[in-house]
């Protein structure tokens, strides 16, 4: 889902999501902001002092909030809900809260922040080794973040999740690349044959390194050409890939 942002403090309540999710089951939410130009600092203070304790104290858990290593002015951040009927109460509760309303007031005396707003609704694979918030918890010294999407052929997704669950997943750790969450889009309007995935990596030269590594194994060349029997499971262009470093006030670094 995608929201283009109008500046009405009723943003946050116009979030629907679609009955094909278990309602017991946890939800993540990806979501990113591009500011006007200069404000992306006002922003990350307005998260660090208020916005997190406010999403807090209305049911939405804090995971991990970044800034692209190759987007200026823009904030990528996820939270998590702990079950699809909390969402749009959480949102409605938190759009309304007198707390909101004032910090959302104050900071923006001088003009808007945010530009735009995007968001999506995720829920974890079976595979995924994280299935919620507490399952995602970092290593104590910041890494670098690697959030990648891919776009499969139509029906080849199945096949996609069983080479990441059978194969990809520990080629992944044997090069050094920690595996965090592996997710497909849910909700209304969400993109049909994708897989959203995130995997961190020590620092930028030791993702290259890694990538280089698992490229060149033969393990992963045997998978790969394998998997493709019946035909490529990606589209042509469909990996999208955003290398994301930590803000100070992340809970996960």
């Amino acid at each position: 889902m995608r929201i283009g942002f109008t500046g009405s403090l009723l943003f946050a309540c116009t979030i629907a999501i679609s009955a094909n999710v278990a309602a017991d089951a946890s939800v993540f939410e990806l979501r990113t902001y591009t500011t006007f130009e200069g404000k992306l600092d006002n922003l990350h203070a307005r998260f660090r002092d208020h916005t997190m304790a406010l999403f807090e104290k209305h049911g939405m858990q804090n995971v991990a909030y970044w800034t692209p290593t190759d987007k200026p002015n823009t904030l990528v951040y996820l939270i998590s809900h702990e079950s699809e009927d909390a969402i749009k109460p959480a949102w409605k509760a938190f759009g309304e809260d007198p707390a909101w309303r004032k910090v959302y007031a104050d900071s923006i005396a001088d003009g808007r922040l945010v530009a735009n707003i995007e968001n999506q609704f995720l829920s974890a694979t079976e595979y995924s080794p994280a299935q919620s918030s507490k399952d995602i918890s970092g290593t104590g010294s910041a890494r670098l973040y690697e959030l990648r999407t891919y776009t499969t052929n139509p029906g080849k997704l199945p096949s996609l999740h069983a080479r990441f669950s059978d194969h990809t997943i520990d080629l992944f750790g044997r090069h050094g690349i920690e595996s965090i969450v592996y997710t497909t889009p849910v909700g209304e309007d969400a993109p049909a044959d994708t897989l959203v995935y995130l995997i961190s990596h020590a620092n930028d030269e030791a993702a290259k390194a890694s990538w280089q590594a698992f490229i060149k194994d033969p393990d992963w060349g045997k998978v790969y050409v394998e998997s493709q029997s019946d035909g490529p499971l990606v589209v042509q262009g469909g990996i999208v890939n955003l290398f994301l470093e930590p803000t100070d006030y992340s809970p996960l670094q």
